[in-house]
């Protein structure tokens, strides 16, 4: 008996021996049996390693030289929720790799060599919500790709070379969320393979060669709340209607080629809260371009080379709180571009080359309590103040240097021009002030013209008002308005433009020349050239018809036809007939 418990004793102590511990680890790779993470990383790792614990929920096994995944390779982990296959070299993978995984939620395969994800590969993972295929070398995405992803919300495929995406590449994912495409070699978007994506959030397009927007590209992403555009260098204009049907909150369009604030794109965006239109060459921001958008909060135009701030430019935001103006050209902000500055928390006017003056005074005593982001703005003018920050300037300066002077017109003698039809008209406007007053003119019609117009009327950069070709509907009084942050002055002048002299014609002279000229359209020479001709056909016509006449008395010649011919006169009662009755009377008769 005493033998037996020795023996069973010993097969106790031996059988842990046998049997692999319940937290082995593989030989490369670093295992926490708390956490139940695996992982080999940079461990020059060609294959799946064997022994990875079954109850593993995330597997490291990135920056490895793994270059294909096979069905049973990853069979042994039921229980895995988040797989890192990162910036190895695979170039496949078979269907069904990931068969065995129900749980997976996290997969990563950045940075391999993919170039072509054949159907069946993503079978059975139906709890799968972040997958990251970006940095491979994807050319094409086919038809029903990610149709077993339903629960998937957030997609990476930019930086690879895709050319094409199908329109059913995108069929099956109703819960995606987020999807980024970028650095890719598409040249269009297809509306199409969008539209599959009705649960669609957020939608991020960065470093395309794509040339315009067209209206079709969202019209199916109605629950989409955040786009962003950014490095389109061939997109130079947003078009009205590429934004229709959206409800976006959030819009980033950057480092593009558009030139003008696309107002009439952004007319339906009642809801946006944030709009970036930085690094765009933009030089104005006309008045009312920001009108439609009553709920924005933030307003960023960083870096777009901009000069000009329309007064009242910001009109119709009432909740502006972030305005970002930083590295611009700006000179001045005024307070008249705002709806309101009630509302404006923080301001970035840093980076431009600001004029110091009266314009500015409205930042300086809201100096204390405006938010600058940590960059407060400088004074580029004038030379006395030059690189101090609005924020250090003592109160001393607020009467020496942000004092306007209203404008005054030098020459206040009234013009009076009488010119011909036809002739170039100019009015001078010569104002001064501080800061230097712009001049604008208003037309007897009242029309504004300023340096900006078009059209035969137009002001010279001295104020001078320009009218090219006079007529007489530009007749009447033309008021010059100079104006600046102090105030404003206005001048008149006066213009009659005669119209053309009538011209006098005889009762028969009523008709108009080219009437005339349409009715007898014949010239001298060509008269000439008729009658030539004409007389030319009547002498040839004649001519032969002597030479018929000729020909015919040659043929027939000189014959010469004699006949006798007898005539008996009629018996007559009496003498006389009875006298006469001595016979019949002849005589010849001769026809040529």
């Amino acid at each position: 008996m005493t033998c037996w418990l020795w023996v069973l004793s010993l097969q106790l102590l031996l059988l842990p021996a046998a049997l692999p511990p319940a937290g082995g680890c593989p030989a490369r790779c670093e295992c926490s049996a708390q956490t139940r993470v695996v992982a080999c990383p940079r461990r020059r790792l060609t294959t799946v390693p064997d022994g990875i614990p079954a109850e593993t929920r995330l597997l490291e096994l990135s920056r490895n030289r793994i270059r294909c995944l096979n069905p049973g390779d990853l069979a042994a982990l039921p229980l895995l929720e988040e797989l890192d296959l990162s910036e190895n070299v695979i170039a496949h993978v078979e269907p069904g790799a990931f068969a065995n995984l129900p749980r997976l939620r996290v997969l990563r395969l950045r940075g391999n060599l993919l170039k072509l994800i054949p159907p069946g590969v993503f079978t059975r993972l139906d709890n799968l919500t972040l997958l990251d295929l970006s940095e491979n070398k994807l050319v094409i995405l086919l038809d029903y790709t990610f149709q077993d992803l339903r629960s998937l919300r957030r997609l990476e495929v930019g930086d690879n070379d895709l050319v094409f995406i199908s329109r059913r590449a995108f069929a099956g994912l109703l819960a995606l969320e987020e999807l980024t495409l970028e650095r890719c070699n598409l040249t269009a978007l297809s509306g199409e393979s969008l539209g599959h994506l009705r649960g669609l959030g957020a939608l991020r397009l960065r470093h395309l060669a794509i040339a315009a927007l067209e209206d079709q590209n969202f019209q199916r992403l109605p629950g989409l709340l955040h786009l962003e555009i950014d490095n389109w260098p061939l997109l130079e204009e947003v078009a009205a209607g590429s934004l229709q049907g959206l409800n976006l909150t959030s819009l980033s369009v950057t480092h593009t080629n558009i030139t003008a604030v696309p107002t009439a794109a952004l007319r339906h965006q009642a809801h946006l809260t944030c709009l970036n239109l930085s690094h765009n060459p933009i030089s104005t921001v006309p008045r009312g371009s920001f009108r439609d958008l009553v709920r924005l909060r933030e307003l960023h135009l960083a870096g777009a080379l901009l000069a000009v701030v329309e007064p009242q430019a910001f009109l119709g935001l009432r909740q502006i709180r972030l305005l970002n103006l930083s590295n611009n050209l700006l000179s001045t902000l005024e307070e008249s571009t705002f709806h309101s500055v009630n509302t404006l928390e923080t301001l970035r006017v840093d980076g431009n080359p600001l004029a110091c003056d009266c314009r500015l005074l409205w930042v300086v005593q809201r100096r204390k309590t405006l938010n600058f982001d940590g960059r407060p703005p400088a004074c580029a003018t004038p030379a006395e103040v030059r690189g101090d920050a609005l924020r250090s300037l003592p109160d001393s300066a607020l009467f020496e240097y942000f004092v306007c002077r209203k404008p005054k017109i030098r020459e206040r003698r009234l013009q009076r021009v009488t010119a011909a039809a036809g002739a170039d008209v100019r009015f001078q406007c010569r104002a001064e002030g501080e800061p230097a007053p712009t001049v604008a003119w208003v037309t007897p019609r009242h029309r504004t013209v300023t340096t900006a117009s078009a059209g035969r009327a137009r002001v010279l950069p001295g104020g001078t008002l320009h009218i090219r070709d006079a007529r007489p509907g530009d007749s009447g009084t033309y008021t010059c308005v100079a104006s600046n942050a102090g105030g404003n002055d206005t001048y008149f002048a006066t213009l009659s433009v005669q119209p053309e002299p009538a011209v006098n014609r005889t009762p028969g002279e009523g008709r108009n020349d080219t009437q005339v000229a349409a009715r007898f359209p014949l010239d001298l020479t060509t008269i000439l050239v008729s009658t030539a001709m004409g007389c030319i056909t009547f002498l040839g016509v004649v001519l032969f018809c002597f030479l018929l006449l000729f020909v015919w008395s040659r043929g027939r010649g000189q014959h010469k036809n004699n006949f006798s011919v007898e005539y008996s006169f009629r018996k007559v009662d009496g003498p006389a007939a009875a006298a006469g009755q001595g016979g019949a009377r002849k005589f010849n008769m001769k026809m040529i």
